[in-house]
């Protein structure tokens, strides 16, 4: 925009002018350009004659704009494709110009993308899903199982899933994996967006269409300090639990939902959360410390085992039968290596059942060969 000067000699002011209201969109890492609503980014919006797009991108240049797209960062995107950063504005500097319509835009300190980013975004997962699925079945052909997995799990499975990972890595080598964990409501999200190949999550989510198979049982116990008065109790009634300080997870949470329905079921008030935490290994910390009980699956006990300073109480009505789920959208053909980690973790899940079940076992015959007690009742004042 060029200056307005006023003339001496008139003695006259210039008119202001109006401004053009303004939309910010990204050209590059860290750079925004100011644009007249309507215009694009780089090369100016007209008909592209056809193939032009085929001819004038590159995989490369789809390749960034997805990690960018699916991050939210150019910085983190350069990290997972072992690029400078400038070369990542580079290389989507040059498809914004190829397409002639702007991709991102910024609100506030956020990138997001425009109309035409989200299309192109969603082709862009198709072409590098397409190829990514064709070299894992050349490497297939080969004898080789090769390629990429991406896992979410929500927070509760984290004991979970490195071992299902670990295990499965020993069998296929040359498969590289990445492991996301977070909570429920980024789990859906993550689902929504189609952000990942699998999904291992508690309950199957409503409202989003989803291939669900259950997984592995999931019991839900009550945890306590090995020194708690409830301890070695026999046949506690869940009504009782309700005059102990509850440490739960936070709002939202699957075991805190399941928690909250036993004792809706029961007709009992639901129990008075004293702390909160997203974490359950912070929870575990805080039982230890005597600051409470809380409900737990009981995966989360693989390091400490059941004989190690938590406790497992014998309340009525435990343990919660629950199972983990796989899942992946509907209408989503799963690519050879995540094919082959479903039909793992299938048979994986069958074998860690039966440990489980093992397990569960030894509790009990550890319970019936203590000796039982019941708890004291409360001295009345005189």
């Amino acid at each position: 925009m060029s200056a307005h000067r006023s003339n001496p000699s008139s003695g006259r002011r210039p008119r202001p002018r109006t401004p053009e209201p303004e939309c910010r969109a990204v050209s590059d890492a860290g750079s925004l350009s100011a644009q007249t609503p309507g215009r694009a980014v780089g090369t100016a919006a007209r008909a592209r004659p056809a193939g032009y797009l085929a001819r004038h991108s590159t995989l490369r240049q789809l390749q960034v704009f997805e990690a960018v797209a699916r991050l939210g960062s150019f910085t983190r995107a350069a990290e997972e494709l072992f690029l400078a950063q400038p070369t990542v504005s580079m290389q989507l500097k040059k498809l914004t110009d190829t397409i002639g319509l702007p991709l991102l835009e910024q609100v506030g300190i956020r990138i997001q993308l425009t109309d035409t980013g989200r299309e192109v975004y969603a082709a862009c997962q198709e072409v590098l899903g397409a190829l990514a699925n064709l070299e894992m079945k050349l490497a297939d052909i080969k004898g080789l199982k090769r390629g990429y997995l991406r896992l979410a799990v929500i927070t509760s499975a984290k004991y979970l899933a490195p071992h299902l990972l670990g295990r499965f890595c020993r069998l296929y080598p040359g498969v590289e994996v990445s492991l996301k964990v977070t909570n429920r409501e980024r789990l859906l999200e993550r689902i929504a967006s189609h952000g990942d190949d699998l999904y291992i999550l508690g309950q199957p989510p409503q409202g989003l269409e989803v291939e669900a198979y259950p997984l592995i049982p999931n019991p839900l116990v009550v945890m306590a300090a090995r020194s708690h008065p409830l301890v070695n109790v026999a046949n506690i009634p869940l009504k009782r639990l309700l005059e102990e300080p509850f440490i739960m997870r936070e709002p939202g949470s699957g075991t805190r939902d399941a928690l909250l329905r036993l004792f809706e079921t029961k007709g009992l008030p639901a129990p008075v959360a004293r702390m909160e935490f997203g974490s359950n290994e912070a929870i575990k910390q805080a039982i230890v410390a005597g600051l409470g009980i809380s409900v737990l699956s009981l995966h989360s006990l693989v390091l400490e085992g059941t004989s190690g300073p938590i406790a497992i109480l014998d309340v009525q009505g435990f343990p919660i039968q629950r199972h983990w789920y796989v899942v992946y959208p509907k209408g989503r053909k799963p690519s050879v290596v995540a094919q082959a980690f479903l039909e793992f973790v299938k048979q994986e899940g069958r074998h860690i059942a039966e440990n489980l079940d093992k397990e569960m076992e030894k509790i009990r015959r550890l319970r019936s060969a203590k000796p039982r007690k019941r708890e004291k009742p409360l001295a009345k004042d005189n």
